[in-house]
């Protein structure tokens, strides 16, 4: 059985498809008697302190940076993208720089839907993986039969991955059910055809840490592969403090089912020892299972160039320039 609209990916799935109807009764019975307590504000803060006064050096540090390129999603989402820039952008993914030996690859291209076809071709042969934002990126104000659509057409042009938005207008109204309905619809389609779902909060909306910790409970109910926290749209995209309780929700949620869940934080992350940070908080809070690009990425369109200069500092002693290495 269909959606009942255009759906490429009837050879792709597994089994058939059922209609998809708001609301779903599953997602009120998720919700039922949820508690959220208040996040410590002060204590978040303490703790991402204590995170940054540490460092990492010599080939601790080597082995760190490699890892953090190794989680990026190389990420190309503007107006003006073309199929060649996708394709240049597709050739740094698989070749950081050829001047050095031994550098991974990243983990991910995320692009638009209509370019996602460029991006496949451009990889065929590489283990990087093809994510594709959908569902009325960045505002998601559309319906859900819009979503649906827009979501079965990325994995039919080939994407491995899919970083959807959630309804922050009605988030904020308290339509917790509404939004975790949505999640629901398109982890069905996500996961009927192996391809992994990424949840984006946009948290630079949601207004207090509180909020970020509730929309991360709610998207954390679909059990979906990652949630992110920002699409790098907005002037407020991913931080310390944010990513942290995302982190512990995560973990939360281990605790209580079993279930691993990725992270991804976007926007804003553009230099090395941010970078690494990150990985110790993830380290720190989660674990070393979640230190692989499985299960932790990192949203960036600059951060890759950062860490090739602190790789070739490592290996030369002198920084290159920033226009050494190439944008795309």
């Amino acid at each position: 059985m269909g959606f009942g609209f255009y759906n490429p990916l009837e050879s792709k799935v597994k089994e058939p498809l059922n209609p998809l109807v708001l609301p779903y009764m599953k997602a009120e019975k998720l919700l039922q008697n949820f508690k959220w307590s208040p996040i410590d504000q002060m204590g978040v803060n303490e703790r991402i302190t204590r995170i940054k006064s540490r460092s990492i050096k010599n080939e601790a540090k080597i082995q760190g940076l490699k890892m953090a390129l190794n989680m990026i999603d190389l990420t190309t989402l503007e107006g003006a993208d073309t199929p060649n820039k996708v394709s240049q952008m597709c050739y740094k993914a698989m070749h950081p720089d050829n001047s050095m030996q031994g550098l991974p690859t990243v983990a991910a291209v995320c692009v638009y839907p209509t370019l996602v076809k460029t991006a496949k071709k451009a990889l065929e042969g590489s283990n990087v993986k093809v994510a594709a934002v959908a569902t009325y990126f960045p505002s998601g104000q559309a319906n859900l039969q819009a979503k649906l659509d827009e979501t079965v057409y990325a994995i039919g042009e080939g994407a491995d991955e899919i970083d959807m938005v959630i309804s922050r207008g009605k988030f904020l109204q308290g339509e917790y059910t509404y939004v975790l309905d949505e999640i629901l619809a398109v982890k069905e389609i996500c996961h009927a055809s192996n391809v992994r779902l990424k949840v984006i909060l946009e948290t630079g909306e949601l207004g207090s840490l509180d909020e970020v910790r509730k929309a991360s409970d709610i998207a954390l109910q679909a059990n979906p592969d990652f949630i992110k926290t920002s699409t790098g749209k907005i002037g407020q995209a991913a931080n310390m403090p944010v990513t942290l309780v995302m982190l512990q929700a995560i973990w939360d949620h281990y605790q209580k089912t079993g279930i691993q869940v990725g992270m991804k934080p976007a926007g804003g992350i553009s230099d090395s020892k941010t970078a690494l940070h990150y990985l110790m908080m993830v380290k720190e809070v989660l674990g070393e299972q979640w230190l692989t690009n499985e299960w932790f990425r990192f949203g960036a369109s600059r951060l890759a160039n950062d860490i090739l200069m602190q790789l070739a500092k490592q290996k030369t002693g002198l920084y290159q320039s920033a226009g050494y290495f190439s944008k795309d």
